[in-house]
Parts: structure tokens; sequence; C-alpha cells
């Protein structure tokens, strides 16, 4: 499995800072940072920190509300992808001088909004002026005796499964940047804070879709050393309405897997003998996983395409969007680029 570049540039900065002492997760480990502290309770607490900012700066996130939303619900999924259930969060709002006061209202009912749905609150936060319009959450949680859920623990035979079904996050993107008017995705993620505190337990790992299908993959097999095989009927597993906007773009389904712009499913691991416990505990509490696939002893993520199984890059996927992370259309070619090969 190739170097992915966006872990060597985060370990380059993580390698000056000394780790603390009450932190249960090495890095890269599990999408919340876990800390240990004795209260006499059993608790850990899980925090986190997203910012809102490339997605304002391309044009996905021009409604304040959705901008306003989705800087709550980033960081409630990596709650959610630990199992932790959310006290509350912090936000740093940075605003354009130009910006108006109505837009301004509109982002905070996103943020109230997102918070009654996460059932958590606006803690506190700060407010600054800038040339570019950003925020930024950081948002903390509690875990319980039960323990956390992270992103190690998959192992070969294990059965791969998603929350819901995948693709929403970049069917958006494309409706997007192509500006189509026929076309109407609702996307409006809502953290999996429920599920992820039922996967408790019974998942051996687990990660959020923040940065599309993929690259979720590729982070779960570089982590666990072990490949992913997904489904032969994996297009049955992609959002409907995304799939139609790839038809009316003439553009792959599989893209819908391969970009770098998430729906905020979680895709987790069990044991074989332990999806009778999952199906028994989402029968209980009214939701229903899907298997997407199951874990193999070689490092490489396998996809039936184009009439045969097919061995995806997905160093290489993964790698083009921190390549081209200033050039949407040049990165959007790239992956057309790497589809040409997979047709060859």
């Amino acid at each position: 499995m190739e170097k992915a570049f966006e872990i060597d540039f985060i370990n380059k900065i993580a390698e000056k800072f000394r780790r603390s002492p009450f932190q249960k997760n090495s890095t890269h480990q599990s999408d919340a940072e876990i800390i240990s502290f004795d209260n006499g309770l059993g608790r850990n607490l899980a925090i986190t920190m997203d910012t809102i900012s490339e997605e304002i700066r391309f044009g996905l996130y021009d409604d304040p509300f959705l901008i306003g939303w989705m800087t709550v619900m980033v960081n409630m999924s990596d709650l959610a992808a630990v199992g932790a259930t959310p006290l509350g969060i912090l936000i740093s709002e940075v605003f354009t001088k130009d910006i108006s006061a109505e837009y301004i209202s509109k982002i905070q009912a996103g943020i109230e909004a997102a918070c009654r749905t996460c059932k958590t609150y606006v803690l506190g936060g700060d407010i600054s002026t800038a040339d570019q319009l950003a925020l930024t959450g950081c948002a903390v949680g509690f875990l319980t005796e039960k323990g956390f859920l992270s992103r190690v623990g998959c192992q070969p035979g294990d059965l791969i499964y998603s929350t819901g079904k995948l693709g929403k996050g970049n069917g958006f993107a494309l409706q997007k940047i192509n500006r189509l008017q026929d076309a109407e995705i609702n996307y409006k993620p809502v953290a999996r804070l429920i599920e992820g505190k039922n996967l408790l337990g019974i998942a051996n790992c687990c990660m959020d879709t923040s940065d599309g299908a993929i690259s979720t993959l590729d982070q779960i097999m570089r982590l666990n050393n072990c490949g992913i095989k997904l489904n032969d009927d994996w297009e049955n597993l992609i959002d409907d309405d995304s799939k139609n906007i790839c038809k009316m773009l003439e553009i792959p389904t599989w893209f819908l897997l391969a970009g770098y712009h998430g729906e905020f499913e979680l895709i987790f691991s069990i044991d074989p003998n332990s999806e009778q416990k999952l199906f028994s505990n989402c029968n209980q509490k009214n939701w229903q996983p899907i298997k997407i696939g199951q874990a193999i002893d070689k490092p490489y993520l396998v996809l039936n395409l184009y009439g045969k199984e097919q061995k995806i890059d997905s160093s290489l996927i993964r790698n083009l969007a921190f390549e081209h992370s200033s050039d949407v259309k040049s990165y959007i070619n790239s992956i057309f680029e790497y589809d040409e090969q997979l047709k060859g």
C-alpha cells in the first residue's frame, strides 16, 4: 500500500508535540481524541475539532443555514464514530467585513437546529473577521465504562457494514459544482450518534465517511494491515438520487465512492459471529445497517468494475484529493484519468 500524503503531513506536524499521559488513543487511531480522567464514574472524554472553510470557498456550502448545520454535524459525527454522547460544542466564527446581519442570523439558526437535533448545546466560542468566511467547532462528549470505538481492530474475515447508503456527499458536490437546476439532493446529514453508541461492544472498528467512502476504507485498511472486498452488487449501496446525478452527467457511478466529500455515515466491521447480536440490537433501536463487504488478508480494495474484479488503488485516490485540493476541476479530471486505466 502506497504512502498517504495527508497522513505523512499530519505525522510531521504531530511529531513536534508530546502525547498527553491521559490520552488513550494514538495518532490516527480514532475520529475523536479520547481523554481519561478520574471522576469516579468510569467515564472518558471525547474531544474533536473540525472547520468548515474549503466547502464554503468552493461553493458547496452557499446556504448559510447549511453552513451552520454542518459546523455542528461534522464535529458530532466524530463523536458518533467513537460512541460518545455529546456534552456540547464551542464554535469559532470568522466573518468577512461585508457579511450581512441576515446571513449571520441564518448561520446561527443552522447551528441551533443542528444542536437541537443532536440534543446538545453551544457552550461558547469566539468571533473575529478575515477575508474568508470560516467556522470551526470543538465538540466534547463523554464515554461510559463500555469503552470507545476505534479505527483499529478490523481483522480478515470481518464483515463490513455502513449505517446507511453511501455517495450522497459526492452526489451533492457534483450537483453544486455543475450547477444542476433539474436535480435537488437533500443534503442535510445527521450525525449517527445513536448508532455509534449502539455499536459499543459489537463493532471491532469504526470510522465516519466525512472524506468519502474509499478514503474511509483506505484508512481502515492502512491501520489494520488488511484489505476490503466490496459486495458485487455495490451499486445497490449507493444513494439513488446521487446515482441519477451521475447518469445526468455521464459520470461513472463508482465516483460517488471515490470523491472526497462525504455523507457522514459510519463504516464499521464486526466479527461474523456478532452479526446476530448486531441485528438484535438494531431491531430494538429501530435502525438497519447495510452490509457493504468483507475484510480480506491482502492489503487492497477490491471492487467489481467493468465486468471484472479490480484492485482499486485507494491510496492513489486519497492522495489525489490532497494533491489537487485547490483545483476542483483538476481533481475530477485526475479521477477520470484513473478510470481510463481501470477500463483498459
